[in-house]
Formats: C-alpha cells, structure tokens, sequence
C-alpha cells in the first residue's frame, strides 16, 4: 500500500476483489486501489496480463474478469478470504 497517497497496486486490489467478489469490473479495480480514473489503461493493461497469466479470466461480458486457474489454486483459506477485506493481501497468514 503506497501511504502517502492511501492507495494499493491494481494488481492487489484485482486479487482482493477476485477473491472476495468473485466477479469485477475495471472500475470496480480503480476505486478499491483508489486510483484515479485517467488510470483506466494502465488498469486495463494490469488486468490483461493477468489474464494472460491465468490469475484472472475474462467472461463473455466485456471488461468483467473471474478468478483465473493459477489465483484459484493459490488462494487462501476461505476463513482467510473473509479477512482480506479487513487486513489486506499482503498480510495472508
């Protein structure tokens, strides 16, 4: 988490909604990192690579992703899941 502008990395907050939303949007991604929205490409690009890399996985409805194959197989306990909200990514157990 960056401190000085209350944000976190879009990789980070696209984990954290995979997670506990399941389903999200782009938009959905630049407000939980509170980025600004002239970000959306740089958000946009994020999300695509995670794709690519199987974290995440586009639906049939545009600029929506799921929980990819490699983040489901990583993915905490769902006890933990519950408290990423709460305590952040990075402090999974």
């Amino acid at each position: 988490m960056c401190r000085e502008l209350n944000r976190e990395p879009a990789w980070v907050a696209a984990i954290k909604l995979a997670l506990t939303e399941g389903a999200f949007t782009t938009d959905c991604v630049i407000e939980e990192a509170n980025m600004r929205p002239d970000r959306r490409r740089t958000v946009e690009t994020v999300l695509s690579t995670m794709v690519e890399r199987d974290l995440l996985c586009d639906t049939s409805t545009p600029d929506r992703y799921l929980v990819g194959r490699v983040l489901r197989r990583t993915a905490p306990d769902p006890e933990q899941i519950e408290h990423l909200a709460d305590e952040g990514l990075h402090r999974w157990g």
